[in-house]
């Protein structure tokens, strides 16, 4: 049995749960989430006891492996329309800024022409100082929230040597120490 596909999910009593036809769709004070499971998975949702469970027809390898994504993916949504997830990015270099354009952001990162990046729908992004050097993703899909933050984030990966570009906020950039010139020999 898998240790996380057999745990139930506690739904909080200000979430909507309809489950039809293979459809999860999970609504609450940040949005409202949508999820195809797949047709070998069983899921229930328990009005009484508040609780999602999600049951496998067998031991075979595929279901199994199922089992425990099906419960992270649906526990994922209860957990993003209830608190909603968040990615800080933070750039470091000289002259290097970020600022809002309406919607989207606009990278200046060193390159000829500033990086315009259109946010998808039901992510939110903010800027963090007055500097323009941290960003805030938030939204309620943790897909759809990562996916964008990463996306920022490969305007300008962060290089070794000085360590310039756009990093996460608890990320650790190895550093690299540059060409040493020996005395002539």
């Amino acid at each position: 049995m898998s240790r996380i596909g057999k745990q139930p999910i506690a739904v909080p009593a200000d979430v909507k749960v309809q489950i039809t036809n293979g459809n999860v769709v999970v609504e609450g004070k940040k949005g409202k989430l949508a999820f195809v499971h797949h047709p070998n998975m069983a899921v229930k949702f328990d009005a009484a006891s508040k609780a999602i469970t999600v049951a496998r027809p067998d031991d075979d390898r595929g279901n199994r492996a199922l089992h425990g994504l099906t419960r992270s993916l649906i526990a994922n949504m209860v957990e993003g329309v209830t608190k909603g997830y968040e990615k800080k990015l933070k750039i470091e270099g000289l002259g290097y800024s970020a600022k809002l354009d309406k919607k989207a952001i606009v990278l200046t990162v060193g390159y000829a022409n500033a990086i315009k990046l259109e946010p998808p729908e039901g992510v939110v992004v903010e800027i963090g100082d007055k500097d323009g050097t941290i960003i805030i993703v938030r939204g309620a899909d943790k897909q759809k929230v990562g996916q964008f933050a990463a996306e920022i984030r490969a305007a300008r990966k962060p290089e070794p040597y000085k360590g310039k570009g756009i990093r996460y906020e608890n990320e650790t950039v190895r550093r690299k120490e540059g060409k040493s010139f020996a005395s002539g020999g």
